[in-house]
């Protein structure tokens, strides 16, 4: 028996890969076991090779395996691409279709099975995928049984009969690859999960629920890779709480629409990618000098332009500090796992609200669309906080009605009190430009130094709860290991095998990016022989935030990767080996 497995499905995007993977993992993850998926896909509808991989495992997971142990391929393509990533005892099941090769310096077994032949003699070739999934059965020994609730969630809207003829097409899989297998049936037997309930979900989606949780009521947005499944979760669920999703004509409307909201007392936020957020910047700049609360999401991607819509990427790092004109107040928030992905969320609109200023929540493709094993969410951590908001009209009766409410008075905490539009004695003038304490239009010298020296002060004590996700065993380091985002799990891999080779290693997942907690992650690196900073793009961009911030310039190491693939484990620790 095995602790873990890596399997693959792939094909041609539109043929039923997706659902596939979906299936089965499903499956996997009701009996226990722990999942993290991996979507490599095409930037169009159909066509173009994408596949699934999936690593199953008895213990948590949260990144892409090295190898793989079985590839599942509807066409030849899948097996050219794919292949090198099986190790030598590694299997291939193959659709007999399209006459399957394996190439000469493959060491894996190859199997064909008439995946659509089997399918339509039950109907109709689109069971193929079901044939596949069966297939699979036969070579982990796993009882075909236990895909019928998730068949029957999935197909049952199409009544009893297509349930019974995808189980049918499961089953056939299962007997011929069980007939060919011989001895070898089970040979990738997984060891028993411990049967615990558990979430198997993408970042996406954990955004979406962090936000209903929040209390948000309306979402403004256009749809773009990878941040559209946020839009398509909340467009099912928001109207049940009397909320909306909007689709706007672009992303300028959704951040203006969405300030618009927050202005008026409605919790809002829009989400987008790197070229959408470009076209932000002006709406997120305003909401800097109006001091209206706004959440924005950012699920990078492959840039720039339109890049590699598809493929993961880190690289909007620094336009996501410093892409607005001017200097206003920003807070930029970095999950590393979908757990964190709700739970900094929720916290986003808190932040927004209290200190009235933007929030970027930034998520990459990987965190965004990998789907991984979610231990149950803690609704009792939620809590929703609105600052300085006044609710109550009968603390402005003291006001003279004749004076305009300051909105923006200068405070030592740099938070002015806020009103809801309409409220007695509340009326006050909100515009872009800069403004006095009632908001209105003010270019004298002093007012502007006071104006900006009051918004930025609210960066000086941002109550951020672990800014620096840490796991340092070690007082004195050879080498402290840094990144954020998806790379989180990953890094923690190679930790460990680093470990087993005599290298005393810490790691420093960085949570908080903006403002900079340059205080948590000092003694890290001054303890540490080395630094190594992994990170998806091309110039190092964490890095450079971090000697600009903690300093030690001389001790950090950049490891990069901008292929538009995300790290694996024997990258990190070929790369950092070579450091010693």
């Amino acid at each position: 028996m095995i602790q873990q497995l890596s399997w693959k499905v792939g094909g041609q995007q539109g043929e039923g890969i997706e659902s596939t993977g979906e299936i089965f993992s499903i499956a996997l993850n009701r009996l226990g076991y722990y999942l993290y998926g991996y979507r490599h896909f095409s930037s169009r509808i159909k066509g173009g090779h994408t596949n699934n991989k999936i690593r199953v495992s008895t213990k948590q997971v949260r990144a892409v395996a090295d190898d793989l142990d079985i590839l599942v391929a509807f066409d030849q393509e899948t097996i050219d691409v794919n292949y090198k990533e099986l190790h030598d005892k590694g299997i291939i099941i193959a659709d007999s279709k399209f006459k399957p090769e394996n190439p000469e310096d493959s060491k894996a077994a190859l199997y064909s099975v008439a995946f659509t032949e089997m399918a339509s003699d039950l109907g109709t070739s689109l069971m193929k995928n079901m044939v596949a999934v069966g297939a699979t059965c036969a070579v982990l020994n796993l009882d075909i049984d236990l895909f019928e609730e998730v068949v029957e969630e999935i197909f049952g809207r199409k009544g009893e009969t297509v349930v019974k003829k995808n189980m049918e097409a499961i089953k056939a899989g299962y007997d011929f690859m069980k007939n060919e297998l011989g001895e070898q049936v089970g040979s990738m037997e997984l060891e028993k999960a411990d049967g615990q309930k558990r979430m198997f979900m993408i970042g996406n989606d954990a955004i979406a629920l962090g936000a209903l949780s929040a209390g948000v009521r309306l979402m403004a947005a256009y749809p773009i890779t990878p941040a559209s499944e946020i839009m398509e979760y909340l467009i099912k669920k928001l109207p049940a709480v009397g909320g909306t999703v909007i689709q706007t004509e672009d992303e300028i409307a959704a951040a203006t629409m969405s300030i618009g909201a927050n202005y008026g007392g409605v919790r809002a936020f829009t989400a987008s990618a790197g070229p959408g957020l470009s076209l932000m910047m002006e709406a997120i700049g305003l909401s800097g000098m109006t001091e209206t609360p706004l959440v924005v999401v950012d699920t990078q991607r492959g840039g720039p332009s339109t890049g590699l819509p598809t493929k993961q990427e880190q690289s909007d790092l620094m336009a996501m500090i410093y892409g607005t004109h001017g200097e206003i107040p920003k807070i930029v928030i970095a999950p590393s796992t979908v757990q964190e992905a709700f739970y900094d969320t929720v916290e986003a609109f808190n932040l927004a609200e209290e200190y009235q200023c933007p929030v970027i929540v930034l998520s990459d493709l990987q965190l965004s669309l990998g789907k991984q094993t979610v231990e149950p969410l803690d609704f009792s951590k939620v809590e929703i906080r609105r600052g300085k908001l006044i609710k109550d009209e009968s603390k402005l009766d003291e006001l003279d009605s004749k004076t305009y409410f300051k909105r923006y008075e200068v405070t030592d905490d740099g938070v002015s009190p806020r009103v809801i539009p309409g409220m007695k004695n509340g009326i006050h003038h909100v515009t872009g430009v800069e403004h006095d304490e009632t908001g209105k239009p003010s270019e004298a010298a002093t007012n502007r130094k006071s104006q900006m020296d009051k918004r930025m002060r609210k960066l000086e004590n941002i109550p951020f709860a672990n800014p620096v996700h840490t796991n340092a065993p070690h007082e004195q380091a050879d080498l402290l290991l840094i990144g954020f985002n998806s790379t989180r799990g990953v890094i923690e891999e190679a930790m460990g095998r680093l470990e087993a080779d005599g290298i005393k290693v810490n790691h420093a997942h960085i949570r908080l990016i903006h403002p900079f907690p340059t205080n948590e992650l000092l003694p890290l690196i001054e303890s540490a022989k080395n630094v190594a900073v992994v990170e998806n793009n091309a110039t190092g961009q964490l890095g450079k935030i971090i000697k600009m911030n903690v300093g030690h310039g001389n001790k950090i190491n950049n490891i990069v990767k901008y292929d538009g693939n995300p790290f694996l484990p024997h990258e990190i620790h070929t790369e950092c080996k070579e450091l010693f």
